[in-house]
């Protein structure tokens, strides 16, 4: 396990649409995922897709089994390995709130997300995924997966008066829990 360098907003690599995984339970794939795992806890994050740390493949890891100091008053989601995710919205509704993103240090902005999705995919075995989900767990799905189609969250902002540093907009959060 590795803990990788994570690439910032800027880096051309963020905004290519990442490739489908071909083969699961390969040592390669297991070894990426040792690494993603080991790179978000290192930086207390919600999620983290293969894009930021530089892997051009659909996969994206979330969730934890304990609360997340970023995030401390956020419902736990289950820790998840999502492999060629597909997002289904369930209805029309929309629901706005807080984000950040490791490659978008230091800054939170409201964006909008479905408010109750499918989403499908597989685990790294190559094993069926397919959950109802909403809320948070809706956001940090949906996050994650715009990382496989080039997309950072501030490109989803709609009203840039709630954008802005984190450090102005939330000066309770200490810098160890920042993006």
């Amino acid at each position: 396990m590795t803990i990788r360098d994570i690439l910032k907003m800027g880096d051309a690599r963020l905004l290519l649409v990442a490739k489908p995984v071909q083969a699961f339970d390969t040592p390669v794939l297991h070894a990426l995922i040792a690494d993603l795992r080991e790179t978000m806890a290192a930086v207390n994050g919600a999620g983290l897709a293969a894009p930021q740390i530089g892997v051009d493949l659909q996969v994206v890891i979330f969730g934890s089994a304990a609360v997340n100091p970023r995030y401390p008053d956020r419902p736990l989601v289950p820790r998840t390995v999502l492999i060629n995710p597909v997002i289904t919205p369930l209805g029309v509704n929309e629901e706005e709130d807080w984000e950040g993103c490791l490659s978008v240090p230091g800054l939170r902005g409201v964006v909008p997300r479905w408010s109750h999705i499918r989403y499908t995919g597989v685990d790294e075995w190559g094993h069926a995924i397919d959950r109802t989900v909403e809320g948070f767990h809706a956001r940090v799905v949906q996050h994650e997966c715009d990382h496989l189609i080039g997309k950072l969250y501030p490109m989803r902002v709609r009203d840039f008066t709630r954008f802005g540093f984190t450090d102005v907009l939330f000066p309770e959060i200490s810098a160890a829990e920042d993006d």
